[in-house]
């Protein structure tokens, strides 16, 4: 990945030079580039791949904009005052307009059409033809894990497929969230079948897509289609590959020297290196607000006593996830016992805290308004397609035990017989905290959001932290369209009911 972003700004200027998402909105199709000086040669074709990766160093991407929809679940609060924060959480539509995820819809658009400028060009250059494979699989993939991005968040969204690339004309919602997946599920099929597996690619690619996140972003996706016979079968494609496995220790999952390990599937790369380091600035944002006086920490998204007592006596994960007061942690080099001024529930997510431990900072970005670190953030794990088909197999009506404890007994827990639904929506929640897995879309597609929203959170000293909020399914079940899409969409693009 280092690779990437050496050549990511050089590669990008030439994107943009022929032709970026529209200023004013950003479904508006592009036409085909016009320069006879790019898509020539196979140095054009892995520029075009680089710039497709680009949007990922945004702080909005992977790092704190999308994570405000995340935060709306009952394990976490906005572990700070902030207002644009509060209303996302509070489901009140006054965030629109102004908020951190504005820009949600514009960035996964770039990416779509930086996507689709390379399977509509780079097939035609005279190349080598296992790395032009490897460049179409990586556009198809980035494509299809945009739009199923868009999907769960917003519903039916723009499908700006390269048949749309030949007029200029602004294109409608797809009907239904469903209608994105299916686009979605054709552009992970045909990267799955075109992309190397990890363990083929050579270091300095390590970040690029590969086969199994190809067949692991399908097997979720079809958790949300409730298609649990296809999310069975390639959770299924991706564990019998025999290139994944578990860690033993559930802690050394969120290291450094484990952003590589067998349980990477896929996950925002990150590095401190430069002077505002690459890729997600979330450890920092998640970092004390200051950093008790050492690093400029932000404060924000901390856990609620509803998770941290939803761990089971023994769970080994509970004290890898969170830290409580009295807890001791290694920081900048010295042992500190945890405690805060600053944290709204008392706790502090501990998963991505381990770049912070080095006495000499080697692995932090020296620019604390860009707090990027040398851990990539992990988006989705072996774990989690481990869990993927314990739910499909259990919605089918079949036994998941087998998978279940599998999770459990790294957790140090005994195993179970019989685990039904409860049991797995209990793993996935402990397993999962603080991470990219999204709880709060978790509880939006088994119906569980309304009943969990109703209920106050509490912080470490058991006081309500957070009233209990109003969710209606049939408004929240989805996000808003940003509001400068609406303002800007000449009437095609209209809001989501309710909102």
């Amino acid at each position: 990945m280092q690779k990437i972003i050496q050549h990511i700004m050089l590669a990008a200027a030439g994107i943009l030079a022929l032709g970026a998402c529209n200023k004013k909105l950003d479904i508006v199709p592009e036409g085909a580039p016009t320069t006879g000086n790019f898509w020539t040669t196979d140095k054009d074709a892995i520029a075009g791949a680089n710039a497709m990766y680009e949007q990922f160093d945004n702080e909005n991407f992977y790092g704190r904009g999308f994570w405000w929809f995340i935060n709306a679940s009952d394990d976490m609060v906005t572990g700070r005052v902030n207002g644009q924060g509060d209303n996302i959480k509070n489901f009140n539509r006054n965030f629109l307009g102004g908020s951190y995820t504005e820009s949600q819809w514009k960035l996964r658009y770039i990416v779509i059409k930086r996507a689709n400028d390379v399977i509509l060009q780079v097939p035609g250059i005279e190349m080598d033809a296992a790395l032009k494979s490897r460049i179409l699989g990586e556009a198809y993939f980035l494509s299809g894990l945009m739009y199923f991005q868009l999907g769960y968040t917003y519903g039916g969204v723009p499908i700006v497929n390269r048949d749309s690339l030949l007029n200029d004309k602004p294109i409608p919602r797809a009907a239904s969230a469903d209608v994105v997946y299916a686009y979605a599920e054709k552009e992970l099929q045909q990267a799955a079948a075109l992309l190397p597996y990890f363990d083929q690619l050579a270091p300095a690619d390590y970040g690029r897509a590969h086969k199994t996140a190809a067949w692991a972003y399908l097997s979720k996706m079809y958790l949300y289609k409730k298609d649990y016979a296809n999310a069975e079968k390639y959770a299924d494609s991706v564990i019998s590959s025999g290139r994944h496995q578990l860690l033993d220790n559930f802690s050394d999952v969120f290291t450094i020297a484990s952003n590589w390990s067998k349980e990477y599937i896929w996950s925002a790369y990150s590095t401190s290196q430069g002077p505002s380091g690459w890729g997600s600035i979330l450890p920092g944002v998640m970092l004390e607000n200051k950093g008790w006086g050492e690093y400029n920490g932000w404060g924000y998204y901390t856990p609620t006593k509803e998770l941290y007592d939803a761990f089971e006596a023994g769970d080994k994960r509970r004290e890898a996830t969170i830290l409580q007061p009295g807890d001791t942690f290694t920081f900048f080099g010295e042992e500190k016992v945890y405690s805060s001024l600053n944290s709204l529930s008392g706790y502090q997510f501990r998963k991505y805290m381990e770049p912070f431990s080095y006495a000499n900072a080697i692995h932090l970005s020296p620019n604390g308004d860009h707090p990027t670190t040398d851990l990539n953030l992990p988006l989705l794990r072996y774990a989690e397609v481990i869990l993927i088909k314990a739910e499909a197999k259990l919605m089918q009506g079949k036994n998941a035990d087998a998978e279940i404890n599998m999770i459990r007994h790294r957790a140090g827990l005994a195993n179970v017989t019989n685990a039904d639904m409860s049991e797995l929506k209990k793993q996935r929640r402990c397993e999962l905290a603080g991470e990219w897995a999204n709880r709060h879309n978790d509880l939006v597609r088994w119906g569980d959001a309304q009943a969990a929203y109703s209920q106050p959170l509490h912080g470490y000293n058991g006081s309500v932290v957070w009233p209990a909020r109003t969710f209606n399914p049939a408004v929240h079940n989805v996000w808003p369209v940003p509001q400068s899409e609406i303002d800007n969409g000449g009437g095609v693009v209209k809001q989501n009911t309710g909102w």
